[in-house]
Parts: structure tokens; sequence; C-alpha cells
């Protein structure tokens, strides 16, 4: 039996995800990193400590099969997530479906791992977003998800915390990845972004991977129900 720390990252084969999986991975954690698209998961590069796994976090046997490929589970980070542009989300199709994704399908993998975390005294990190804060006037459904996102992990973390169950999130800023990437490529829109974070750059996945690698950690073991900003001191500048 394989006796390596485990942790399902759900939209682990791209962006944050990708950055937190291989992150994980290098910190000697086996990783089963799940993907919506077989497209991402046959272009993702191969890790041998990196399962992918086909899951869709709006479905119930999809992320319960995922679950159950994990045998042991130690950590759960859920970052499977969606942003529709163009004022998409101002159409209830839109919104519900952003919401589902984001929100809905979060707490379903909660759901699902907490049994096997509970055996392991196991983490949870979900993946909320500066929009959890602020208003996003362009993506009404992506932060309406987010800021639910952010109390559902507070919710879980009072429920769960005598079962042993961690619950935490984090709250990247601006990162650089491919859902950024119209923003990073407008030239105009990219300085002001810049111009308003303190430190002065855009963020890596890999920024946004060491606080998780932290709330996953035993150096972590006394912190549950926080939200964690990674965003360079954006939210305060």
């Amino acid at each position: 039996m394989d006796e390596r720390r485990t942790a399902l990252v759900t939209g682990g084969t791209r962006g944050i995800g990708e950055g937190v999986a291989r992150a994980l991975a290098a910190q000697g954690w086996r990783v089963v990193a799940g993907s919506a698209s077989p497209d991402e998961i046959d272009a993702f590069s191969p890790d041998p400590a990196i399962e992918t796994v086909l899951v869709d976090v709006t479905s119930d046997a999809s992320v319960a099969a995922a679950v159950a490929r994990c045998g042991r589970l130690d950590g759960l980070v859920n970052c499977a997530g969606i942003l529709m542009r163009g004022g998409a989300e101002f159409t209830m199709e839109a919104f519900e479906k952003t919401v589902s994704v984001n929100l809905l399908g979060t707490m379903r993998a909660c759901l699902a791992a907490r049994p096997l975390l509970a055996e392991r005294g196991g983490a949870i990190v979900n993946l909320g977003s500066m929009y959890s804060f602020f208003g996003a006037p362009h993506a009404p459904g992506y932060a309406a998800s987010k800021g639910g996102v952010a109390q559902l992990t507070k919710s879980l973390a009072v429920a769960w915390a005598q079962e042993g169950v961690r619950v935490n999130a984090v709250a990247p800023g601006w990162i650089e990845t491919p859902l950024t990437r119209p923003a990073v490529e407008d030239a105009a829109r990219s300085a002001a972004i810049v111009g308003r974070t303190p430190m002065g750059r855009w963020g890596a996945p890999a920024d946004v991977a060491g606080a998780v690698l932290f709330l996953l950690s035993d150096a972590a073991r006394f912190v549950t129900g926080t939200v964690l900003p990674v965003d360079g001191g954006y939210a305060v500048a």
C-alpha cells in the first residue's frame, strides 16, 4: 500500500491548480489531479507523483469516483472553477453554471472527501478569490460564488473541527494563469493592476501553492476557518 500523504486537487491540470499539484508532488505527496477536460489531461506534462483523473465537480458520481480512486486522503484542494466574460454572467444560465461549478462543486467535493479526511486528520483548502471580498461588475456569478466559498469555508471549519478536519481557503489576487491571460496581454490593464499591487508584479501559481502547502501542513495544525489573501497586498492598497 502506498503510504505517502495523498491529496486530491480538483482543477489540478492547469493554472493555480497545476501549480498546487506540482508543488505538493515536489514535497513528496501523492497527488490525484482532476480535470473536466480530456484535452487538458492529454496536454498535462507527466509527473510520476501525479495521477490525472477526469472529474466533473457538478456530478455527485464523478466526484465520488475521484475520491474513491485516492484510497486514502490527507488533503483536498478545490481549485476547479470557471469565469464567464463579456457580461455573460448577467444571464441566469451562465450565472447558475458559474455558481454550480465554483460553489456547489466545492461543497460536493468537501462532502465526498469528508470521511477519508476524518480518518487521517486531513485538511481542506478551498480556492476563494479577491472577489470573495470585492464586487465584480463584469462577473456577478463569479464574485457571488467566491463570496460563498469564503462563508462555506468558515462554516465547514466550525462543523468539522471535532472530527479533526481543518478547512481553510486562499484568496488569490491577480495571478498569471490561462484564466487571466486577456488581462496580462492588455498592456494598459496590466499596468493598472501592477500599479495597484504594492509588491509591483503579477503573482504566479507557485505563490499560491506556497500558501496551500502551509495550510495543509502540520505547521498550520491550529489554523482553521481562515481565508488567506495571496495578492501581493492588492486588497489593502
